[in-house]
């Protein structure tokens, strides 16, 4: 079974389709920050390197957002942010997703 069959096939169970909206605004930045850092010709040693700190630091950033094991700070975000070359732009939006 390819992955879109598979993941067609999983979003129909409420449970599955629920938990994948909670999650998408996380899903949505970490594939933004990826984005940013490739479209930058970087790699994670280069960003951690931008930021002081160490390239595990970096994996486990971008590895967090996807499993929801670890929200990073405002901080943490903004510095990512620029050493990819990009600002941080936060914003509530009204009623539900």
């Amino acid at each position: 079974m390819r992955h879109e069959e598979l993941r067609k096939k999983a979003l129909n169970k409420k449970s599955v389709k629920k938990e994948f909206d909670r999650l998408e605004p996380e899903y949505a930045l970490v594939s933004r920050m990826l984005a940013a850092r490739k479209k930058a010709g970087m790699t994670q040693a280069d960003v951690a390197k931008r930021m002081g700190t160490k390239t595990p630091s970096i994996a486990r950033l971008e590895r967090s957002l996807i499993t929801g094991n670890h929200s990073p700070s405002v901080y943490t975000l903004r510095k990512y942010a620029e050493a990819v070359n990009c600002r941080l732009d936060i914003k509530l939006a009204s009623g539900k997703r």
